[in-house]
């Protein structure tokens, strides 16, 4: 998984509650297991007309947010179903990092395990957020996370809040397989000694 540290990029706005993961990858595109190839595919219903043909209103299709790498929503992100596809859809298409005054248990526990860091501010800290992000081409935001910071391009800049375990898993780019790796040393030791204590064990 790729490390999360600091992030300049484009931050696309998505003023919408409720903003559910069949909206974010809808269910025909579920049946693959494979992690890539779901950028395209991402917001679908919202992106593409009936015909296949772009709809040219749509945030991720206009020119400036083309390679956004930040969303800022609504209220809710990533209700709906527990589908892990959301965030793969996500990551596949470029987005780093999604911003909003609250999330979807699963889809905000799903985020640090595929690398996307998910940031939880006040309502009157999204509508600075969201004012920054309309701003087209020079909505660009820059995320610290190992100062929990969020710079606008005024140079205002936001504190955040993160769990620090969860911190310490995207700084160093772990998922959790390579997480419980960090404590094999523990393990080991812990298993040896209940051996020796324990052998009908």
């Amino acid at each position: 998984m790729d490390k999360f540290t600091t992030l300049t990029g484009v931050a696309a706005p998505l003023p919408f509650i409720n903003i559910d993961t069949d909206m974010i990858i809808p269910k025909q595109y579920l049946k693959t297991i494979k992690r890539t190839g779901l950028g395209s595919a991402l917001f679908s219903e919202m992106r593409y007309n009936d015909d296949g043909s772009e709809n040219a209103d749509f945030v991720l299709n206009k020119p400036a947010y083309r390679h956004a790498q930040i969303i800022v929503a609504g209220d809710n992100f990533g209700c709906g179903s527990s589908r892990e596809h959301a965030p793969w859809a996500l990551l596949d298409f470029g987005i780093r990092c999604v911003i909003s005054t609250s999330f979807a248990d699963i889809f905000y526990n799903n985020c640090f395990k595929n690398g996307i860091l998910p940031v939880v501010v006040s309502a009157e800290q999204l509508k600075l957020l969201m004012d920054d992000a309309e701003r087209g081409s020079n909505a660009t935001l820059t995320v610290d996370l190992a100062a929990q910071t969020i710079r606008g391009p005024d140079g205002g800049t936001i504190s955040f809040d993160i769990d620090p375990s969860r911190k310490q898993i995207l700084l160093e780019g772990l998922d959790d397989i390579a997480g419980t790796l960090k404590s094999a040393p523990a393990i080991t030791s812990f298993e040896t000694a209940m051996a020796a204590e324990r052998p009908w064990l």
